[in-house]
């Protein structure tokens, strides 16, 4: 009865228009109040503070940093332009390009707000230009921006890499089949609707502008190379990694290009502080709610429940997956990570599902959850630079919701699909 009416509680707060952060503090408050050990209270700074002081967490304020650097620095144009000698040939055109696009980004930002709207105004300019009607070109650019965060790097893998104990490499490692499934996925949605619309596609390009794109494109890409190459070459940790792609986004957004100002960092370090108190303030509330879980056995509680439903663990895992698309509709996609985990990293284990692979799992949950209304924010990032009403952006999203879903079944229901190159290229248990 306890769990219940703490959760009711916390879903009234948030329904009432209280933050999220807010709302799981005040909740963990108001419980020891009624419950009479207010005398615990005295903790509540020290587990907030607590659970914002890993080491891994520093990896969230830079690689928010790079995120913004490419924005302004011209990167992100570069990038466009080497996706759309690719594949702008295609049946939907600047459609695949935008695709393509956010998955050469993704693996740099590690953030889909961020891909939305940065890279997302060029995708949304590009397409009004061609005659593509926005509320397709809104779509594909909200969908396509889901793939930041299961692209390696990835910000809710450094989160649940930090709550969990498991390696953030390896998680970055599960994530690269998942995205380039997710991008297929939407790339045979934008061939198909299309080819049904008539959209327009672009004459294949010459080789000679293939070339020079993808020079252009070679010093951005190569952030990539750093991150990955560095964490999986043991030179970094994935923290360290953040720090030099983040130096090295600014070296070429202010030696090379020439495209940000020295007097331009000011304000992207503010914009990064701001994004990132933000993230930090979500996590110390949550900190807080997990410690008020954990004081009243919740997750023993959760499993004892869900193990009276079913002991197939694919059920278990089904419902699981079900509890999590809800709270995606209702609650921020870290939000929903913060409060679930504590949860259901018990239930996972005791049914022998990887936690690396659940990593996957619940990332990917989160990214459906930032397309669907109420509080999904790409959907609302690109309504705002789109001015394309939510109502008609929701609507023209469900074929990309549905290819992300039918992505978000394989990877829960076959294993190897996220554990096969962790396995392979860092090896271990």
């Amino acid at each position: 009865m306890t769990t219940l009416i703490i959760f009711v509680a916390l879903i009234a707060l948030i329904l009432l228009g209280v933050p999220v952060a807010v709302s799981m503090g005040l909740t963990a408050v108001m419980t020891f109040i009624v419950l009479g050990e207010s005398h615990l209270l005295i903790m509540v700074p020290q587990r907030m503070f607590a659970s914002t002081t890993s080491f891994t967490l520093l990896a969230i304020p830079f690689f928010i940093l790079m995120g913004n650097i490419m924005n302004t620095g011209g990167i992100t144009r570069r990038i466009f332009r080497f996706a759309r000698a690719i594949v702008g040939h295609i049946w939907g055109g600047l459609g695949q390009v935008n695709v393509l696009a956010s998955m050469l980004f993704s693996g740099m930002s590690g953030a889909a707000v961020a891909d939305a709207a940065g890279l997302g105004l060029i995708e949304l300019k590009a397409m009004e230009e061609q005659g593509y009607e926005k509320k397709f070109s809104a779509a594909i650019t909200a969908a396509s921006s889901t793939i930041g965060p299961v692209i390696p790097p990835s910000i809710p893998f450094v989160i649940y890499g930090h709550l969990t104990g498991v390696s953030v490499g390896k998680l970055f490692m599960a994530g690269c089949l998942p995205g380039v499934m997710m991008g297929v996925a939407l790339m045979i949605a934008v061939y198909f609707i299309s080819r049904y619309r008539n959209y327009p596609r672009e004459e294949k390009t010459r080789i000679k502008e293939l070339l020079l794109s993808g020079k252009d494109a070679i010093l951005p890409l190569g952030t990539m190379v750093i991150i990955i190459g560095g964490i999986l070459g043991g030179i970094f940790t994935p923290t360290e990694a953040s720090i030099v792609a983040s130096l090295y986004a600014m070296f070429l957004a202010i030696i090379v290009y020439r495209e940000v100002k020295i007097r331009d960092l000011p304000k992207l370090f503010w914009d990064t502080l701001l994004h990132t108190i933000r993230v930090m303030f979500i996590i110390a509330a949550a900190g807080l709610f997990s410690w008020l879980m954990i004081h009243q056995r919740i997750p023993q509680q959760v499993i004892v429940g869900l193990t009276t439903i079913s002991t197939n663990k694919y059920i278990i895992l089904g419902i699981i997956i079900f509890i999590l698309l809800i709270l995606g509709c209702f609650l921020e996609g870290i939000a929903v990570l913060l409060i679930t985990i504590p949860i259901f990293l018990p239930i996972i284990l005791k049914y022998q599902i990887d936690p690396i692979q659940f990593g996957v799992i619940m990332t990917l949950a989160s990214m459906l959850g930032l397309l669907t209304p109420p509080v999904g924010m790409c959907l609302y990032a690109v309504s705002s630079i789109s001015n394309v009403k939510i109502g008609v952006l929701t609507k023209e999203l469900w074929p990309y919701l549905l290819g992300i879903f039918i992505v978000l079944l394989l990877v829960s229901f076959i294993p190897q699909i996220s554990l096969w190159l962790p396995s392979i290229v860092i090896g271990g248990p």
